[in-house]
């Protein structure tokens, strides 16, 4: 057990040492950020699909997931905490009508924990929510900048989750997530001589908001066996609409720029009163979120299934950064998915006890430029490779997905992307019965 659980703090120490960007999107520019948290590694690599639950991994997506089955290999009397870590790497090509240009990002996408109670199941972690990272630039004719644009920053979530099992096969839960961040832009005004020269000194305006809020997750599971081999299994996941306190600081400088390392050097700076506006502090809404998911297996064999989403990204506003060529339109997500396993408990042949996962997704994520929809699909691929005891169902998980986001009309960029995740699912026997002769 602590071997296993130095092994996932150290993961998540070295993933947080290299998650310096949890995004090199342009499109984190608008709102508070790109939506990182698309579940675990095992969801993401079925096409984003978290409608399957079991005992032996975690599910992120539904609280009601905490819970569930004891092993048969347990003697029917418990099932294993559940411990996960997981980051990923992103390779971004950008394309516009006019250049190009790639970007990378390294990020930690989540820490989790799940303790069986008996009938009840705790769940309990860290991951980011959103992230802002981008650095914009706009040139006049002759290539010369105009304005510079940068971010950084994202939302967080921090949350405790109770599931409890009904009935056989139907289990309910809720998480509470305590969201918390921060996200800074500045942008820079270039200014030039009669000559076209850049002139001795600048402008910038820098922003930052400091984000804190409470919202919950409510989710139901529902298993049955059709027959003797065929399971269905469906879930439904919803997110009340909640809001979040932003802090807010704005700040105008003088600048100089050093031409060879980019270094920026403030000079008279101006703290602007945004108390006397009403924007020292605001109200952001985080939008209602609904999923509805079922799928079809065989336990422990295979699994497809489909899942649809949507959240009323319609109700989101941000008065401190409103703009008029951005707006907030409702978003959904349709994932479709599953997952093989050749023999999940073999003792010959490693690679029949592998777990083979595929999907696919289409996503509206919400957000129009220009009265243009930006919509993101990928297609996704993944192993489940066990490691140590097989007694303990532990697995290291590869995802790997590609994908496309936004487009080249109206002037806006097109990201193509490649996105590799790798996790840790690691299981152990905690609460042991002593049975004596």
């Amino acid at each position: 057990m602590i071997k296993k659980l130095v092994i996932v703090f150290i993961a998540f120490l070295a993933i947080q040492s290299y998650a310096q960007q949890g995004t090199a999107s342009p499109y984190s520019f608008y709102g508070i950020g790109s939506l990182k948290f698309k579940g675990t590694v095992e969801n993401r690599s079925m096409g984003g699909l978290s409608v399957y639950t079991d005992s032996i991994h975690v599910n992120l997506r539904n609280p009601a997931a905490y819970t569930g089955e004891n092993l048969a290999y347990y003697g029917n009397e418990s099932r294993p905490v559940k411990f996960t870590v997981g980051g990923s790497y992103s390779s971004i090509g950008l394309k516009s009508n006019t250049s190009s240009d790639n970007a990378t990002a390294i990020t930690f996408d989540y820490l989790a924990l799940s303790v069986p109670l008996g009938k009840f199941g705790l769940g309990f972690g860290l991951m980011p929510y959103t992230s802002v990272g981008y650095k914009l630039e706009s040139v006049d004719a002759s290539n010369n900048p105009i304005n510079r644009f940068r971010g950084e920053g994202g939302l967080n979530k921090a949350f405790l989750g109770l599931g409890y099992m009904l009935a056989k096969g139907l289990s309910v839960g809720i998480d509470a997530h305590y969201n918390f961040g921060n996200i800074q832009n500045a942008t820079i005004e270039y200014l030039y001589d009669n000559q076209g020269e850049p002139a001795q000194y600048q402008s910038r305006e820098a922003n930052r908001s400091d984000l804190s809020g409470l919202n919950f997750n409510l989710g139901l599971s529902y298993k049955h066996m059709l027959n003797e081999k065929l399971e269905l299994v469906s879930g439904i996941t919803f997110t009340p609409e909640s809001s979040l306190t932003s802090k807010n600081e704005r700040s105008f400088s003088t600048i100089t720029i050093n031409s060879s390392t980019g270094q920026e050097f403030a000079f008279n700076t101006i703290e602007l009163d945004l108390e006397a506006s009403g924007l020292k502090e605001t109200d952001l809404v985080l939008p209602s979120k609904f999923s509805f998911g079922a799928g079809i297996g065989q336990p422990r064999k295979w699994f497809v299934g489909g899942e649809y989403t949507s959240q009323k990204i319609s109700n989101f506003s941000n008065v401190l950064y409103s703009s008029a060529t951005t707006k907030f339109e409702d978003a959904s997500t349709i994932s479709l998915g599953g997952f093989f396993i050749p023999n999940y408990n073999t003792l010959n042949g490693y690679f029949k006890r592998v777990v083979y996962r595929a999907g696919i997704r289409s996503e509206k994520t919400g957000l129009n430029i220009n009265n243009e929809s930006i919509n993101e699909f990928g297609i996704s691929f993944g192993v489940g490779l066990p490691v140590g005891d097989i007694r303990a169902f532990s697995n290291a998980n590869i995802g790997f997905e590609i994908g496309q986001r936004g487009t080249k009309n109206s002037n806006l960029i097109q990201e193509n992307f490649v996105n590799f995740q790798l996790s840790l699912s690691l299981n152990d026997r905690w609460f042991n019965k002593r049975k004596y002769d």
